[in-house]
Protein backbone atom coordinates (compact mmCIF):
# COMPACT_ATOMS: atom_id res chain seq x y z
CA UNK A 1 0.00 0.00 0.00
CA UNK A 2 1.62 3.64 -0.59
CA UNK A 3 2.55 5.13 2.42
CA UNK A 4 3.09 9.22 3.23
CA UNK A 5 5.09 10.60 5.90
CA UNK A 6 3.33 12.34 8.75
CA UNK A 7 6.11 14.88 9.95
CA UNK A 8 4.42 15.32 13.51
CA UNK A 9 6.03 12.12 14.36
CA UNK A 10 8.39 11.49 11.63
CA UNK A 11 6.50 7.67 10.69
CA UNK A 12 5.42 6.40 8.02
CA UNK A 13 1.23 6.02 7.81
CA UNK A 14 -0.78 4.50 5.35
CA UNK A 15 -2.78 6.90 3.07
CA UNK A 16 -6.65 6.45 3.14
CA UNK A 17 -7.90 5.54 -0.40
CA UNK A 18 -10.34 8.21 -1.61
CA UNK A 19 -14.19 7.36 -1.71
CA UNK A 20 -14.93 5.37 -4.51
CA UNK A 21 -18.50 4.29 -5.80
CA UNK A 22 -17.45 0.72 -5.43
CA UNK A 23 -17.62 1.20 -1.51
CA UNK A 24 -21.15 0.51 -2.19
CA UNK A 25 -23.19 -2.37 -4.01
CA UNK A 26 -25.74 -4.62 -4.25
CA UNK A 27 -26.40 -8.37 -5.29
CA UNK A 28 -29.51 -9.99 -5.89
CA UNK A 29 -29.43 -13.28 -3.74
CA UNK A 30 -33.24 -14.63 -4.98
CA UNK A 31 -35.71 -13.86 -6.72
CA UNK A 32 -38.94 -14.27 -6.08
CA UNK A 33 -40.36 -17.58 -7.82
CA UNK A 34 -43.94 -16.36 -9.12
CA UNK A 35 -45.46 -13.13 -8.49
CA UNK A 36 -46.01 -9.32 -10.13
CA UNK A 37 -44.01 -9.93 -13.42
CA UNK A 38 -41.78 -7.52 -15.41
CA UNK A 39 -41.87 -6.79 -19.33
CA UNK A 40 -39.84 -9.86 -19.64
CA UNK A 41 -42.15 -12.15 -17.59
CA UNK A 42 -39.73 -12.85 -14.86
CA UNK A 43 -41.35 -11.91 -10.99
CA UNK A 44 -39.77 -8.62 -10.08
CA UNK A 45 -39.44 -9.77 -5.94
CA UNK A 46 -35.95 -10.42 -4.85
CA UNK A 47 -34.18 -10.88 -1.68
CA UNK A 48 -30.51 -9.45 -1.68
CA UNK A 49 -27.95 -7.32 -0.23
CA UNK A 50 -26.78 -3.68 0.20
CA UNK A 51 -23.05 -3.39 1.13
CA UNK A 52 -22.01 0.02 3.15
CA UNK A 53 -19.36 1.37 4.57
CA UNK A 54 -20.81 0.86 7.73
CA UNK A 55 -22.02 -2.72 7.31
CA UNK A 56 -24.38 -4.77 4.98
CA UNK A 57 -28.06 -4.70 5.02
CA UNK A 58 -29.99 -7.60 3.91
CA UNK A 59 -32.94 -6.92 2.09
CA UNK A 60 -36.24 -7.30 1.91
CA UNK A 61 -35.34 -4.61 5.48
CA UNK A 62 -37.34 -1.90 7.02
CA UNK A 63 -35.06 1.04 8.04
CA UNK A 64 -36.48 2.42 11.58
CA UNK A 65 -37.05 6.13 10.63
CA UNK A 66 -34.73 8.43 13.46
CA UNK A 67 -36.38 12.05 12.01
CA UNK A 68 -33.59 14.09 14.16
CA UNK A 69 -30.88 11.43 14.89
CA UNK A 70 -33.05 9.50 17.12
CA UNK A 71 -35.75 6.46 16.59
CA UNK A 72 -38.14 8.52 19.14
CA UNK A 73 -38.41 6.80 22.64
CA UNK A 74 -35.75 4.43 21.62
CA UNK A 75 -31.52 4.37 22.05
CA UNK A 76 -30.10 3.27 19.36
CA UNK A 77 -28.56 0.16 20.88
CA UNK A 78 -32.30 -1.18 21.45
CA UNK A 79 -32.93 -0.04 17.57
CA UNK A 80 -29.99 -2.73 16.80
CA UNK A 81 -31.34 -5.39 19.08
CA UNK A 82 -35.12 -5.00 17.93
CA UNK A 83 -33.12 -5.89 14.62
CA UNK A 84 -33.02 -3.04 12.88
CA UNK A 85 -30.35 -3.09 10.27
CA UNK A 86 -30.40 0.71 9.05
CA UNK A 87 -31.59 4.18 10.44
CA UNK A 88 -33.28 6.78 8.28
CA UNK A 89 -32.90 10.30 9.48
CA UNK A 90 -34.07 13.40 8.08
CA UNK A 91 -32.02 16.16 6.29
CA UNK A 92 -34.67 19.23 6.20
CA UNK A 93 -34.97 18.51 10.74
CA UNK A 94 -31.29 17.93 11.15
CA UNK A 95 -30.36 21.22 8.98
CA UNK A 96 -33.14 23.55 11.01
CA UNK A 97 -31.70 21.72 14.07
CA UNK A 98 -29.09 21.04 15.38
CA UNK A 99 -27.36 22.21 11.94
CA UNK A 100 -25.66 19.91 9.51
CA UNK A 101 -22.36 21.24 10.11
CA UNK A 102 -22.28 20.36 13.76
CA UNK A 103 -23.17 17.16 12.82
CA UNK A 104 -19.87 16.74 10.47
CA UNK A 105 -18.42 18.84 12.89
CA UNK A 106 -19.23 15.48 15.53
CA UNK A 107 -17.78 12.87 12.76
CA UNK A 108 -21.08 12.23 10.69
CA UNK A 109 -24.48 11.09 11.69
CA UNK A 110 -23.82 7.67 13.15
CA UNK A 111 -21.24 8.74 15.43
CA UNK A 112 -23.07 11.77 16.53
CA UNK A 113 -26.17 9.64 17.37
CA UNK A 114 -23.84 6.23 18.65
CA UNK A 115 -24.58 4.13 15.96
CA UNK A 116 -22.35 2.35 14.12
CA UNK A 117 -25.01 0.76 10.89
CA UNK A 118 -25.45 2.43 7.89
CA UNK A 119 -27.57 5.64 8.00
CA UNK A 120 -29.94 6.98 5.38
CA UNK A 121 -31.10 10.53 5.04
CA UNK A 122 -33.62 11.56 3.03
CA UNK A 123 -33.39 14.66 0.75
CA UNK A 124 -35.83 17.03 2.18
CA UNK A 125 -38.08 17.29 -0.32
CA UNK A 126 -41.39 15.73 1.43
CA UNK A 127 -40.92 17.82 4.73
CA UNK A 128 -40.67 20.99 2.40
CA UNK A 129 -43.69 20.11 0.57
CA UNK A 130 -45.72 18.71 3.97
CA UNK A 131 -44.91 21.36 5.49
CA UNK A 132 -44.93 23.91 3.21
CA UNK A 133 -48.40 23.21 2.03
CA UNK A 134 -50.24 22.96 5.57
CA UNK A 135 -50.52 19.28 5.86
CA UNK A 136 -47.59 18.49 8.65
CA UNK A 137 -46.96 14.71 8.96
CA UNK A 138 -49.86 13.29 6.68
CA UNK A 139 -50.29 13.32 3.12
CA UNK A 140 -53.64 11.55 1.99
CA UNK A 141 -52.78 8.43 -0.24
CA UNK A 142 -56.26 8.78 -1.53
CA UNK A 143 -57.40 11.17 -3.93
CA UNK A 144 -61.34 10.41 -3.06
CA UNK A 145 -61.54 12.43 -0.07
CA UNK A 146 -60.75 15.55 -2.24
CA UNK A 147 -62.44 17.83 -4.84
CA UNK A 148 -59.76 19.79 -6.52
CA UNK A 149 -56.43 20.56 -7.00
CA UNK A 150 -55.94 22.42 -4.54
CA UNK A 151 -53.07 21.36 -2.25
CA UNK A 152 -52.75 23.18 0.70
CA UNK A 153 -54.60 22.93 3.79
CA UNK A 154 -57.10 24.89 4.47
CA UNK A 155 -56.82 28.20 6.66
CA UNK A 156 -53.39 27.75 6.71
CA UNK A 157 -50.01 29.81 4.98
CA UNK A 158 -48.31 27.77 2.48
CA UNK A 159 -44.13 27.78 3.83
CA UNK A 160 -42.62 26.71 0.91
CA UNK A 161 -42.14 28.21 -2.89
CA UNK A 162 -41.04 25.68 -5.54
CA UNK A 163 -39.25 27.78 -8.20
CA UNK A 164 -36.92 26.33 -10.99
CA UNK A 165 -33.49 26.53 -8.71
CA UNK A 166 -35.49 25.04 -6.01
CA UNK A 167 -37.50 25.93 -2.81
CA UNK A 168 -37.78 29.20 -0.71
CA UNK A 169 -39.43 27.94 2.77
CA UNK A 170 -39.92 29.19 6.35
CA UNK A 171 -38.69 26.92 9.22
CA UNK A 172 -41.78 25.57 11.38
CA UNK A 173 -39.84 26.07 14.08
CA UNK A 174 -39.34 30.07 14.40
CA UNK A 175 -40.59 31.34 10.65
CA UNK A 176 -36.85 32.14 9.28
CA UNK A 177 -36.43 31.81 5.93
CA UNK A 178 -34.60 29.16 4.41
CA UNK A 179 -33.62 27.96 0.34
CA UNK A 180 -33.21 24.40 -0.55
CA UNK A 181 -31.79 23.89 -3.82
CA UNK A 182 -30.49 20.45 -5.47
CA UNK A 183 -26.58 21.57 -4.86
CA UNK A 184 -27.92 23.05 -1.01
CA UNK A 185 -29.34 19.43 -0.07
CA UNK A 186 -26.37 17.31 -1.40
CA UNK A 187 -23.95 19.62 0.51
CA UNK A 188 -26.36 18.84 3.75
CA UNK A 189 -26.41 15.26 3.28
CA UNK A 190 -22.64 15.03 2.28
CA UNK A 191 -22.39 17.18 5.71
CA UNK A 192 -24.97 14.43 8.02
CA UNK A 193 -22.24 11.79 6.28
CA UNK A 194 -25.39 8.75 5.74
CA UNK A 195 -24.07 5.90 3.49
CA UNK A 196 -27.10 6.49 1.90
CA UNK A 197 -28.59 9.67 0.48
CA UNK A 198 -31.08 11.07 -2.19
CA UNK A 199 -31.37 13.41 -4.75
CA UNK A 200 -33.40 16.67 -3.88
CA UNK A 201 -36.87 15.61 -6.14
CA UNK A 202 -40.07 17.94 -5.97
CA UNK A 203 -42.96 15.72 -4.15
CA UNK A 204 -46.48 16.55 -5.23
CA UNK A 205 -49.32 15.07 -3.93
CA UNK A 206 -52.28 13.17 -5.67
CA UNK A 207 -54.43 16.48 -5.38
CA UNK A 208 -52.07 18.35 -8.21
CA UNK A 209 -53.40 18.15 -11.67
CA UNK A 210 -52.00 15.86 -14.41
CA UNK A 211 -50.13 19.17 -16.08
CA UNK A 212 -48.27 19.83 -13.14
CA UNK A 213 -47.42 16.63 -12.71
CA UNK A 214 -45.99 16.78 -15.47
CA UNK A 215 -43.85 20.02 -15.49
CA UNK A 216 -42.87 18.64 -11.67
CA UNK A 217 -41.47 15.37 -13.19
CA UNK A 218 -39.44 17.15 -16.02
CA UNK A 219 -38.23 19.37 -12.86
CA UNK A 220 -37.19 16.72 -10.71
CA UNK A 221 -35.18 15.06 -13.46
CA UNK A 222 -33.31 18.71 -13.86
CA UNK A 223 -32.51 18.78 -10.85
CA UNK A 224 -31.40 15.22 -10.68
CA UNK A 225 -28.63 15.87 -12.95
CA UNK A 226 -27.42 18.86 -10.53
CA UNK A 227 -27.50 16.41 -7.72
CA UNK A 228 -25.14 14.25 -9.19
CA UNK A 229 -22.84 16.47 -10.48
CA UNK A 230 -22.70 18.77 -6.74
CA UNK A 231 -22.42 14.61 -5.65
CA UNK A 232 -19.33 14.01 -7.64
CA UNK A 233 -18.01 17.30 -6.50
CA UNK A 234 -18.92 16.97 -2.74
CA UNK A 235 -16.81 13.61 -2.78
CA UNK A 236 -14.00 14.70 -4.19
CA UNK A 237 -13.98 17.32 -2.32
CA UNK A 238 -14.34 15.23 1.05
CA UNK A 239 -12.03 12.38 0.44
CA UNK A 240 -11.35 12.41 4.24
CA UNK A 241 -15.31 11.04 4.56
CA UNK A 242 -16.26 6.98 2.96
CA UNK A 243 -18.39 6.98 0.02
CA UNK A 244 -22.05 8.24 -0.05
CA UNK A 245 -24.56 5.96 -2.50
CA UNK A 246 -26.89 8.95 -4.21
CA UNK A 247 -30.52 7.78 -4.85
CA UNK A 248 -32.17 9.45 -7.49
CA UNK A 249 -36.45 9.47 -6.56
CA UNK A 250 -38.78 8.31 -9.40
CA UNK A 251 -42.14 10.56 -9.17
CA UNK A 252 -44.98 10.82 -11.40
CA UNK A 253 -47.76 9.97 -9.09
CA UNK A 254 -50.77 7.90 -10.53
CA UNK A 255 -49.71 8.17 -13.68
CA UNK A 256 -47.77 4.99 -15.36
CA UNK A 257 -46.38 6.90 -18.98
CA UNK A 258 -44.88 10.16 -16.39
CA UNK A 259 -43.56 6.71 -13.73
CA UNK A 260 -42.39 4.89 -16.35
CA UNK A 261 -40.10 7.34 -18.26
CA UNK A 262 -39.10 9.24 -15.07
CA UNK A 263 -37.54 6.04 -14.03
CA UNK A 264 -35.91 5.13 -17.68
CA UNK A 265 -34.03 8.77 -17.41
CA UNK A 266 -32.86 8.16 -14.04
CA UNK A 267 -31.27 4.90 -15.27
CA UNK A 268 -29.74 6.31 -17.75
CA UNK A 269 -29.04 9.76 -16.26
CA UNK A 270 -24.95 11.06 -15.57
CA UNK A 271 -24.04 14.50 -14.48
CA UNK A 272 -24.02 17.35 -16.63
CA UNK A 273 -19.84 17.87 -15.72
CA UNK A 274 -19.53 14.61 -13.96
CA UNK A 275 -20.41 12.19 -17.14
CA UNK A 276 -19.26 9.07 -15.02
CA UNK A 277 -21.17 9.41 -12.20
CA UNK A 278 -24.62 7.36 -12.18
CA UNK A 279 -26.85 6.94 -8.93
CA UNK A 280 -26.13 4.21 -7.11
CA UNK A 281 -29.91 2.69 -6.57
CA UNK A 282 -33.30 4.62 -6.59
CA UNK A 283 -35.87 5.52 -4.32
CA UNK A 284 -39.99 5.61 -5.45
CA UNK A 285 -41.44 8.68 -3.87
CA UNK A 286 -44.46 10.79 -4.13
CA UNK A 287 -47.80 9.71 -2.44
CA UNK A 288 -49.33 6.80 -4.26
CA UNK A 289 -53.41 5.08 -4.08
CA UNK A 290 -52.60 3.17 -1.80
CA UNK A 291 -55.34 0.85 -3.79
CA UNK A 292 -52.92 0.81 -6.73
CA UNK A 293 -49.25 0.99 -4.88
CA UNK A 294 -47.97 -2.70 -5.74
CA UNK A 295 -48.98 -1.91 -9.50
CA UNK A 296 -47.24 1.48 -9.37
CA UNK A 297 -43.88 -0.11 -7.95
CA UNK A 298 -44.30 -2.92 -10.34
CA UNK A 299 -44.32 0.02 -13.32
CA UNK A 300 -40.88 1.86 -11.68
CA UNK A 301 -38.76 -1.68 -10.74
CA UNK A 302 -39.80 -3.05 -14.34
CA UNK A 303 -37.67 -0.13 -15.42
CA UNK A 304 -34.83 0.07 -13.28
CA UNK A 305 -31.44 -2.05 -13.54
CA UNK A 306 -31.97 -4.98 -11.66
CA UNK A 307 -28.51 -4.49 -10.01
CA UNK A 308 -28.83 -1.66 -8.21
CA UNK A 309 -31.65 -0.99 -4.74
CA UNK A 310 -35.19 0.38 -4.68
CA UNK A 311 -36.32 1.77 -1.99
CA UNK A 312 -39.68 2.72 -1.10
CA UNK A 313 -40.48 5.60 0.98
CA UNK A 314 -42.83 6.01 3.37
CA UNK A 315 -44.47 2.47 3.57
CA UNK A 316 -45.04 0.30 6.51
CA UNK A 317 -48.34 -0.91 6.77
CA UNK A 318 -48.88 -5.23 6.61
CA UNK A 319 -50.24 -5.13 3.24
CA UNK A 320 -48.45 -2.57 1.39
CA UNK A 321 -45.15 -4.23 2.61
CA UNK A 322 -45.98 -7.62 0.85
CA UNK A 323 -47.38 -5.49 -2.51
CA UNK A 324 -44.05 -3.72 -2.82
CA UNK A 325 -41.95 -6.49 -1.83
CA UNK A 326 -43.99 -8.57 -4.85
CA UNK A 327 -43.16 -5.48 -7.09
CA UNK A 328 -39.88 -5.37 -6.71
CA UNK A 329 -39.12 -2.71 -3.67
CA UNK A 330 -36.00 -3.47 -1.93
CA UNK A 331 -36.06 -1.32 1.25
CA UNK A 332 -38.55 0.77 2.97
CA UNK A 333 -39.08 3.21 5.78
CA UNK A 334 -41.82 5.39 7.58
CA UNK A 335 -42.51 6.80 11.20
CA UNK A 336 -45.74 5.34 11.46
CA UNK A 337 -44.79 2.29 13.72
CA UNK A 338 -43.31 4.80 16.32
CA UNK A 339 -45.74 7.68 16.14
CA UNK A 340 -48.60 5.02 16.31
CA UNK A 341 -47.18 3.70 19.31
CA UNK A 342 -46.80 6.63 20.96
CA UNK A 343 -50.29 6.77 21.09
CA UNK A 344 -50.93 3.33 21.83
CA UNK A 345 -52.20 1.72 18.57
CA UNK A 346 -50.42 -1.58 18.41
CA UNK A 347 -49.75 -4.34 16.09
CA UNK A 348 -50.04 -7.23 16.75
CA UNK A 349 -50.76 -10.79 14.61
CA UNK A 350 -54.63 -10.54 14.90
CA UNK A 351 -54.74 -6.93 14.13
CA UNK A 352 -54.52 -3.79 15.87
CA UNK A 353 -54.79 -3.38 19.42
CA UNK A 354 -55.50 -0.20 21.29
CA UNK A 355 -53.39 -0.28 24.45
CA UNK A 356 -55.35 2.41 25.80
CA UNK A 357 -58.90 0.54 25.96
CA UNK A 358 -60.56 -0.94 29.02
CA UNK A 359 -60.15 -4.27 28.27
CA UNK A 360 -56.37 -4.45 28.63
CA UNK A 361 -56.77 -3.46 32.06
CA UNK A 362 -56.78 -6.36 33.42
CA UNK A 363 -54.96 -8.57 30.59
CA UNK A 364 -51.91 -10.13 32.59
CA UNK A 365 -50.25 -11.21 29.54
CA UNK A 366 -48.59 -10.19 26.61
CA UNK A 367 -49.86 -7.50 24.19
CA UNK A 368 -48.86 -10.20 21.26
CA UNK A 369 -48.29 -13.61 22.96
CA UNK A 370 -46.60 -14.15 19.51
CA UNK A 371 -44.19 -11.31 19.51
CA UNK A 372 -40.46 -11.72 20.46
CA UNK A 373 -40.05 -8.77 21.61
CA UNK A 374 -38.92 -7.31 24.38
CA UNK A 375 -42.16 -5.77 25.69
CA UNK A 376 -43.61 -8.84 25.17
CA UNK A 377 -41.63 -11.03 26.79
CA UNK A 378 -41.25 -9.14 30.08
CA UNK A 379 -44.47 -7.07 30.30
CA UNK A 380 -47.76 -7.56 30.24
CA UNK A 381 -51.25 -5.63 28.23
CA UNK A 382 -52.17 -4.14 31.43
CA UNK A 383 -48.93 -3.02 32.45
CA UNK A 384 -49.19 -1.22 29.35
CA UNK A 385 -52.33 0.14 29.73
CA UNK A 386 -51.27 1.37 33.46
CA UNK A 387 -48.45 2.92 31.65
CA UNK A 388 -50.44 5.02 29.32
CA UNK A 389 -53.46 6.14 31.73
CA UNK A 390 -50.56 7.26 33.95
CA UNK A 391 -49.07 8.99 31.35
CA UNK A 392 -45.82 7.73 31.75
CA UNK A 393 -42.76 8.09 29.50
CA UNK A 394 -41.98 4.10 29.91
CA UNK A 395 -45.68 3.68 27.73
CA UNK A 396 -43.89 5.18 24.51
CA UNK A 397 -40.50 3.01 24.74
CA UNK A 398 -42.06 -0.05 25.42
CA UNK A 399 -44.31 0.31 22.85
CA UNK A 400 -42.08 1.73 20.27
CA UNK A 401 -40.24 -1.61 20.93
CA UNK A 402 -42.76 -3.60 20.02
CA UNK A 403 -44.10 -1.61 17.03
CA UNK A 404 -41.00 -1.74 15.43
CA UNK A 405 -40.10 -5.21 15.96
CA UNK A 406 -42.68 -6.56 15.16
CA UNK A 407 -42.54 -4.59 11.35
CA UNK A 408 -38.88 -5.43 11.45
CA UNK A 409 -39.73 -9.13 11.84
CA UNK A 410 -42.62 -9.23 9.76
CA UNK A 411 -40.04 -7.94 6.57
CA UNK A 412 -37.59 -10.61 8.10
CA UNK A 413 -40.09 -13.30 7.92
CA UNK A 414 -40.88 -12.07 4.10
CA UNK A 415 -37.39 -12.57 3.08
CA UNK A 416 -37.02 -16.08 4.30
CA UNK A 417 -40.17 -16.63 2.26
CA UNK A 418 -38.82 -15.35 -0.69
CA UNK A 419 -35.29 -17.56 -0.23
CA UNK A 420 -37.37 -20.57 0.65
CA UNK A 421 -40.37 -20.46 -1.75
CA UNK A 422 -42.95 -19.70 1.00
CA UNK A 423 -44.22 -15.88 -0.12
CA UNK A 424 -47.75 -16.97 -1.21
CA UNK A 425 -48.46 -18.87 1.74
CA UNK A 426 -46.85 -16.50 4.54
CA UNK A 427 -49.04 -13.61 2.91
CA UNK A 428 -51.96 -15.79 3.19
CA UNK A 429 -51.34 -16.38 6.79
CA UNK A 430 -50.78 -12.68 7.89
CA UNK A 431 -52.87 -11.06 5.87
CA UNK A 432 -55.51 -13.05 6.41
CA UNK A 433 -55.19 -12.79 10.48
CA UNK A 434 -54.31 -9.29 10.90
CA UNK A 435 -56.98 -8.09 8.23
CA UNK A 436 -58.80 -10.90 7.10
CA UNK A 437 -59.60 -14.52 5.00
CA UNK A 438 -61.51 -12.32 2.31
CA UNK A 439 -58.72 -9.32 2.47
CA UNK A 440 -56.29 -12.04 1.82
CA UNK A 441 -57.83 -13.53 -1.26
CA UNK A 442 -58.36 -10.67 -2.44
CA UNK A 443 -54.52 -8.97 -1.94
CA UNK A 444 -53.07 -12.53 -3.42
CA UNK A 445 -55.40 -12.24 -6.88
CA UNK A 446 -54.54 -8.83 -7.32
CA UNK A 447 -50.68 -9.37 -6.51
CA UNK A 448 -50.54 -12.65 -8.38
Amino acid sequence: MPQCLDRRVNERIPLTPPPSPTDFGFTVDHQLASGVPGSDGAPLGRAGTIRTPHGEIQTPAFIPVGTKATVKALLPETVGQLGGQAVLANAYHLFLQPGSDLVDEAGGLGRFMNWSGPTFTDSGGFQVMSLGVGFKKVISMTETAHSDAEVIAKNKERLAHVDEEGVTFKSFINGDKHRFTPEVSMEIQHQLGADIIFAFDECTTLLNTRAYQEDSVARTARWAVRCLDEHARQTSDRSHRPYQALFGVVQGAQYEDLRRSAARGLADMTGAQATDQQFDGFGIGGALEKSELGTIVSWVSDELPDSKPRHLLGISEPDDLFAAIAAGADTFDCVAPSRQARGGSMYSATGRINAKAARQRRRFEALDPECDCYTCENYTAAYLHHLFKAKEMLASTLATIHNERYIVRLVERIRASIIDGTFTELREEVLGRFYSPEFARAAAAKHA
